[in-house]
């Protein structure tokens, strides 16, 4: 019997570096130890890339029409893509964003009804996919919408540094007027259950950044640390969350400070990123925290100047491939301690 997680894996834009990084971790064998993976993409497409990748040795894919059939010792492949849509290397297009919307739609569909367990979603090009009426800032946005919750938590991880986001996908312009005490507080619960469960973190402490330089000199620079932040680091310090700040966002990762924690709330997406993606690009994963199912992705984007020159790096979609599996593991685990917290014996374990 096969017990290994089945993760989705979508291609996202054709014409970016997503197929590249896909064969190129898929060809490492210690993934299929450890999960079975379904592409949901084109298998021409896949072949397209495939020859441009100079050392790559026995890489083949097993072609289905469902996740079901999936072999548990294969790539596998759903063709959900049409082959009509043409593939432009390196260019942004409306077939590169039409190839990456079906592939994410045919894998959402797979995932609610538990055909895969997991999800890990190669980028795509939001300008061009918002031609195509997709409605939202990101797959942040259009997960959290298609699996009903409130709200979910922009969360960027590695082995050694984790930081979440107040604020997701919007301009910097609205960033002040956007975020708000409570807004803050829904953040910093998700983020907490999302370290215990998610990463097997028992007591997690978090660090909260400061929205202005200097967390405002007292009012001087934004009064939005007096105002805001801090009356929400009180709210949840009273229910028991170990959150400490707001910490001046210019010297917190540059110094010891940052060991002190489990991960960190960022107001707003660069103040988040940037330091992240310097300390942890190669590693990095983003990972929706918050909703019933799980989703991974690597922290990168469709990076077109890179296609065809066989010098995209792999890293990131290894690490969101394994991120998943993990995760997915520790809730099980989780779940099964909450539900058995004295691991009392029951009648399923004789």
């Amino acid at each position: 019997m096969n017990n290994k997680i089945v993760v989705g894996i979508t291609q996202g834009d054709g014409n970016g570096i997503s197929y590249e990084v896909i064969i190129k971790a898929l060809a490492d064998s210690r993934i299929l130890e450890i999960c079975t993976p379904v592409i949901y993409g084109s298998s021409k497409i896949l072949g397209v890339y495939k020859k441009q990748i100079t050392d790559l040795e026995n890489f083949s894919t097993n072609v289905i029409n469902s996740a079901k059939e999936a072999h548990p010792k294969r790539v596998n492949i759903i063709n959900c893509v049409p082959e009509s849509l043409n593939v432009e290397p390196g260019k942004q297009t409306v077939d590169g964003a039409k190839g990456a919307l079906i592939a994410l739609e045919e894998a959402v569909k797979d995932l609610k009804n538990g055909q895969i367990q997991a999800l890990v979603t190669a980028p795509f090009n939001k300008a061009e996919v918002s031609k195509e009426g997709f409605s939202f800032c990101g797959h942040t946005e259009y997960l959290t919408n298609e699996f009903g919750v409130k709200d979910s938590l922009m969360f960027l991880v590695s082995d050694t540094l984790k930081v979440g986001l107040v604020t997701n996908h919007i301009p910097v312009s609205q960033v002040s007027k956007s975020i708000n005490s409570k807004l803050i507080v829904e953040k910093l619960k998700i983020m907490t259950e999302s370290l215990k469960r998610d990463f097997s973190i028992h007591r997690p402490k978090i660090a909260i950044l400061a929205l202005n330089p200097h967390c405002g000199d007292q009012g001087l620079l934004g009064s939005e640390e007096e105002d805001i932040i801090k009356p929400a680091i009180k709210e949840v310090s009273e229910k028991g969350l170990l959150v400490f700040g707001p910490y001046s966002p210019d010297g917190f990762f540059a110094g010891d400070l940052l060991k002190k924690f489990d991960a960190v709330l960022a107001m707003y997406h660069d103040q988040g990123l940037i330091p992240f993606k310097t300390l942890a690009f190669e590693n990095g994963v983003n990972f929706t925290a918050g909703l019933p199912i799980v989703r991974t992705s690597p922290d990168h984007g469709t990076a077109y100047d890179l296609v065809g020159k066989n010098k995209a790096n792999p890293a990131s979609m290894i690490s969101a491939i394994y991120a998943a599996c993990d995760i997915h593991k520790n809730r099980i685990d989780y779940d099964i301690l909450r539900a058995n917290p004295l691991n009392v014996e029951t009648p399923s374990d004789k």
